[in-house]
């Protein structure tokens, strides 16, 4: 059998030899691990230096009216139940559903044959009355000489001044029943207590009407009433005769205006909110009552206010925050909101205007984190 002696003498280390290979081994195993651990943190290290792409706008300050927003509903300034004050027969009716009618136009007619006779019998009966009065007139004038000269009796004499205070009192009733046929005949026809437009007819003509039977219902839309709530927070800022502009879907891109006329004295407590109403001309009758509208009702004086996107905006527990960039990172500014304005939130503390305010990517930033803006 042959012997390699290099190769025993590989295998079979032993004593000073053996220890300088175990300690060269731990050395390179010790590198080893050194060069993984320096790459670790080299990692981590990109990791906290990574740079956030967000978008920026420079936040700026607006001369704006405060206002408050809300929906309403469009509603006729008065609207009438127009009746009859006497029985009789329909004749004639003048109007339909949307007929627009001016003030004291002849609207309906009730047949008058009967009120005329009526009036015809009154005024015979006042002839009649008054002649008698004229004949006890007359006979008061003899009987009161011959009083005089005692040529007739006190009795006679206070005969002659009952008939006459008698027929007096006769004369005046009358006149009265003359005045009540004449008033009768006169509501014979009945017109319009007011300019408007005709919502409805419950008659038409032959119908046999009584006393308080309803005819039509006329309703006033010029002008018209905008009818809206506001929340309980902006109940104090409310003044009648302050701006409030609207839109509704019938005039898409037009703007109607109007000013507050009446604030209701009590909240809705379901709700908690308060009504209130505005008047808006309406001189060519374009809005109809019931359009739904989106009001915005003005209730200062223009100022300067320094307003961000509300999507800025970040909530933390109770508070408010966004994100700006100084120096190419992010930094952290909490806020005190104010007035919403459409789409933009009133900042009252916090930034004062020039800020480069993060518009887009703030979700993913924090304190420090380096940013890149993208144009």
């Amino acid at each position: 059998m042959q012997h390699y002696p290099f190769l025993s003498h590989q295998y079979r280390l032993s004593g000073p030899r053996y220890k300088a290979v175990t300690i060269l081994l731990s050395l390179a195993l010790l590198c080893a691990a050194l060069t993984v651990t320096g790459c670790f943190k080299k990692e981590e290290k990109a990791v906290k230096e990574k740079v956030v792409n967000v978008r920026i706008m420079v936040v700026e300050k607006r001369s704006l009216k405060p206002f408050v927003e809300s929906v309403g509903t469009l509603k006729s300034d008065e609207e009438v139940m127009i009746s009859s004050e006497i029985d009789g027969i329909l004749k004639v009716l003048k109007v339909q559903e949307g007929s627009i009618v001016s003030n004291g136009i002849l609207l309906a007619q009730i047949n008058d044959t009967d009120y005329r006779l009526e009036l015809n019998r009154a005024e015979a009966a006042l002839r009649q009355m008054d002649a008698s009065l004229a004949n006890a007139k007359v006979e008061f004038e003899r009987k009161e000489a011959l009083y005089k000269d005692a040529l007739v009796t006190r009795q006679q004499y206070d005969d002659i001044v009952a008939r006459r205070l008698l027929a007096e009192g006769e004369v005046d009733r009358a006149r009265g029943t003359l005045d009540l046929a004449k008033e009768k005949l006169a509501k014979t026809r009945i017109n319009a207590p007011m300019a408007g437009v005709i919502k409805e007819k419950k008659v038409t003509p032959g119908d046999y009407i009584r006393n308080g039977t309803p005819l039509l219902v006329l309703v006033r839309n010029n002008p018209i009433k905008l009818s809206f709530t506001v929340t309980e927070k902006d109940v104090a800022r409310l003044k009648t005769g302050q701006e409030c502009v609207f839109k509704v879907d019938s005039f898409p891109g037009r703007e109607f205006q109007g000013k507050l006329s009446v604030i209701y004295p009590n909240l809705e407590e379901r709700t908690r909110s308060l009504q209130a109403e505005a008047l808006v001309p309406n001189p060519q009758m374009i809005l109809k009552p019931g359009l739904f509208a989106r009001v915005t009702l003005y209730t200062g004086a223009a100022g300067d206010k320094v307003l961000v996107p509300i999507t800025a905006l970040l909530y933390e527990n109770n508070k408010v925050k966004v994100f700006v960039v100084d120096g190419g990172q992010a930094k952290e500014q909490f806020v005190q909101v104010g007035s919403k304005y459409g789409e933009f939130m009133e900042i009252v503390e916090g930034l004062k205007g020039g800020e480069q305010l993060v518009v887009v990517g703030q979700n993913n930033l924090a304190e420090g984190v380096k940013v890149n803006v993208a144009r």
